[in-house]
């Protein structure tokens, strides 16, 4: 098993979740998160992955990620699920589609949705104009795509979460945000 967990797990998740959570909170924006480091992964997607992976998570593996399985089981102890029970899911964009088999939530429940960790050979400012819920004005994000992403914005409350990860760069994408052309 190659890569490694955290060194120093209580300061380390603390420190990465307040990044993922800025991320999270100011759509668009691209952080800088690299404590884990994972075979098959970048660091960021490997540092997500430790942060919000448990035993009582289930984590779909979209693609050949080879290696990654045993090593969430070892530092996470997470069971491996199939996309339409997955709370969490990681891998390539192609390998995610089609994206109507993760869960979207319940109306009453939308919080029962999975998020997608959504691994990209470019992350940048810019692209696709970004607008909602934490952004000030507009920003703009390198996206894979446009339609899915308005499609998920048209399901809420109830929708798919995106993080977006490039090597040790991350960027956030919640089901609120509006995405437009840029």
């Amino acid at each position: 098993m190659t890569g490694h967990g955290f060194t120093d797990p209580s300061r380390q998740s603390a420190q990465g979740f307040r990044v993922l959570m800025d991320a999270m909170a100011r759509p668009g924006t691209i952080h800088r998160l690299d404590q884990a480091h994972a075979p098959g992964v970048g660091p960021a997607a490997a540092t997500v992955l430790l942060l919000l992976a448990d035993p009582t998570t289930p984590v779909h593996l979209a693609g050949a990620l080879p290696g990654l399985a045993p090593w969430l089981r070892f530092h996470a102890g997470c069971p491996m699920a199939d996309a339409p029970s997955a709370a969490l899911a990681v891998g390539r964009w192609p390998d995610l589609l089609p994206l109507d088999r993760f869960a979207v939530g319940l109306p009453d429940y939308p919080d029962r949705s999975a998020t997608l960790i959504v691994e990209l050979d470019r992350l940048d400012a810019d692209g696709p104009v970004l607008r909602g819920p934490g952004i000030r004005d507009r920003a703009t994000l390198s996206l894979p795509a446009t339609a899915p992403f308005r499609v998920n914005r048209a399901l809420f409350p109830m929708g798919l979460d995106f993080i977006l990860t490039c090597g040790d760069r991350l960027a956030c994408l919640p089901r609120s945000t509006r995405v437009e052309a840029a």
